[in-house]
């Protein structure tokens, strides 16, 4: 075994360990998780758009408004976060259009701020967001493993050759159906039930994780880089960890507020929303 593949493996035991036991205990432990991932999410995406080169003043306005969200979802639950996040994208708007500055700055404001939102969301206080966050876990995880073997295995057509050469149709199809599979075995296990409405729900989140793996590919592309950035060792950064599970993520979480708002059931949560409670 090559010392890089034992650091890619220690390296994601260890990060298995955190996440899950942080998923476990739920509250704090994992406010902490969803705020330092939002931040080293920033600090990736700003790297690799060099935004401190672009603008100095505007990355360091985003810096502002990433860390007062990440503050929020730990010392106060989140209940201002969105209300932070919704500002600072305005805010960063405008100096885009008032400055001609960067459109990346808005966007890695609302990449990496939601991105800790919506896990916080997902997980809540209760077993439910426990299960919940599970749910994302087994969608996402089966989703890009199975969609390796199976690309490797099937080949064929290639899924968007000019973003990721790697991927094809036959490994998007296939890890769409074990993500699926997966999810609902695990809701099946927990609940002994599975409804039509959360199979739905698991196909979507499939096939929004894989939106975001092709996202993080483009901007790599688009800036010329490898890895988002060394801080995994043998993994690169956060951002290649975690593409697709911050766009099912932001799925789920999305739908859910789309949901209140169409039905003003505004106490529905996201687990409730999974799985039709």
């Amino acid at each position: 075994m090559s010392a890089e593949l034992k650091r890619r493996i220690a390296s994601a035991v260890v990060l298995a360990v955190v996440v899950l036991t942080a998923t476990w205990y739920g509250g704090l432990a994992f406010r902490i998780v969803a705020a330092a991932m939002a931040v080293l999410i920033y600090y990736e995406w700003s790297t690799i758009t060099r935004a401190a080169e672009r603008d100095f003043r505007a990355n360091a306005f985003g810096w502002v408004a990433i860390l007062l969200i990440a503050i929020d979802l730990v010392v106060d639950d989140g209940a201002l976060s969105v209300p932070i996040l919704g500002g600072a994208i305005v805010t960063a708007l405008l100096l885009v259009l008032l400055r001609k500055g960067s459109w990346w700055l808005p966007g890695g404001i609302l990449y990496a701020g939601l991105s800790g939102i919506s896990l916080a969301a997902i997980r809540a206080e209760d077993q439910a967001g426990f299960v919940a966050t599970l749910f994302i876990f087994a969608v996402v995880w089966a989703t890009d493993i199975l969609a390796y073997f199976v690309g490797r295995a099937l080949k064929g057509p290639k899924l968007a050759p000019r973003i990721s050469p790697g991927k094809t149709w036959s490994g998007a199809i296939g890890g769409t159906v074990s993500g699926v599979v997966a999810s609902s075995a695990l809701t099946l296990g927990v609940f002994s039930r599975l409804s039509a409405w959360t199979v739905a729900i698991a196909f979507l989140l499939s096939v929004a994780s894989q939106i975001g793996d092709l996202f993080e590919s483009f901007i790599k592309r688009r800036f010329g880089v490898k890895d988002s950035s060394h801080l995994i060792p043998g993994h690169g950064g956060v951002m290649d960890r975690v593409d697709g599970l911050v766009f099912a993520c932001f799925a789920a979480f999305l739908l859910t507020l789309v949901y209140t708002a169409m039905t003003g059931h505004l106490d529905v949560s996201v687990a409730s929303f999974l799985f039709g409670f």
